[in-house]
């Protein structure tokens, strides 16, 4: 793996729009400022309504200007229209949007492979919350953005504009007893590939992913006094924050995935494609790329004949 190893582009920040989901607590609140605190302007979204407005009043009190630095809306990433209400609030106000960041997400809830399971009880299904969140939540964000980024910009326009997706360790390396998490994550991951040659030719926009190791939030209270006993490294939220700062700010970045370990970034696509006649076999990986330039962006795919 190459590490990433740039600081934030000087001003790449400065005045950059940003619609962010989940950014009430955690590294989604790093985020919020991290991002202000080098000139952007963030409308984030979340269902924790006490946290997410007392952040932006922090923040419109240390970095105040007029329209405001921050702005919270209350906003459930299951739902299409919530989505959609956080994107129109960004534009009201400041007529423009210029990145987006799918940050929304939890862990697993119960054990949908228990021991315990019988004929009974495995009638049951499992939630759907877990996927619903990290996974369609993710989906929500990036279609509408993929809209909303190219709203209001005169002809000929090329600033930058960008969409990062937060996955995981999980989305490429087990994860025992995450199940649906993993399987989320995963999925996160194969969304940023599906549109990594897709959204910049068709719509102008970058899109990136970041992979966080273990981070000291309210998400790794069960596993953290276990980790630190055993002197692994871990991330703070802010050091998870400023790695997605620095991607946001980095116009050459797209279709990259990012792994974060003990505040550290490396990106990992290159390698898996520069290694990849190694685990595929040599014959292998030059039919798959001579397919893969038939398919080309894919917009082949939903055409009808």
């Amino acid at each position: 793996m190459a590490q990433y190893m740039k600081d934030l582009v000087p001003d790449s920040l400065k005045d950059k729009v940003i619609v962010l989901t989940g950014g009430a607590n955690g590294i989604g609140a790093s985020l919020v400022e991290y991002a202000t605190s080098n000139g952007a302007f963030v409308c984030f979204g979340d269902l924790a309504i006490e946290a997410g407005e007392a952040l932006a009043k922090k923040v419109n009190e240390t970095n105040g200007s007029s329209p405001p630095r921050a702005v919270f809306v209350r906003t459930d990433v299951t739902s299409y229209d919530s989505v959609l209400g956080l994107f129109g609030k960004a534009m009201d106000i400041y007529g423009k949007i210029d990145h987006a960041v799918a940050g929304a997400g939890i862990t697993e809830i119960g054990n949908v492979f228990d021991p315990a399971l019988d004929m009974r009880s495995v009638r049951a299904p499992p939630t759907t919350k877990v996927m619903d969140i990290n996974m369609n939540g993710c989906l929500y964000v990036a279609r509408i953005a993929s809209v909303y980024l190219r709203q209001n910009r005169p002809p000929g326009d090329s600033s930058d504009r960008s969409i990062i997706l937060v996955s995981s360790i999980a989305g490429f390396k087990e994860s025992p007893g995450l199940f649906i998490y993993q399987a989320s994550k995963h999925g996160v991951l194969g969304l940023m590939r599906a549109l990594r040659l897709y959204l910049p030719p068709v719509h102008g926009i970058r899109i990136n992913a970041i992979c966080p190791w273990m981070t000291m939030t309210g998400m790794v209270m069960g596993v953290q006094d276990g980790w630190l006993k055993a002197g692994l490294p871990v991330n703070s939220a802010m050091d998870v924050a400023v790695v997605m700062g620095k991607v946001l700010g980095d116009r050459g970045l797209n279709g990259t995935a990012m792994y974060v370990e003990g505040g550290r970034a490396w990106e990992i696509e290159g390698k898996i494609d520069e290694l990849e006649p190694l685990w595929l076999g040599k014959e292998c990986s030059r039919t798959l790329k001579r397919g893969q330039d038939v398919l080309g962006s894919g917009s082949g795919w939903t055409e009808r004949k």
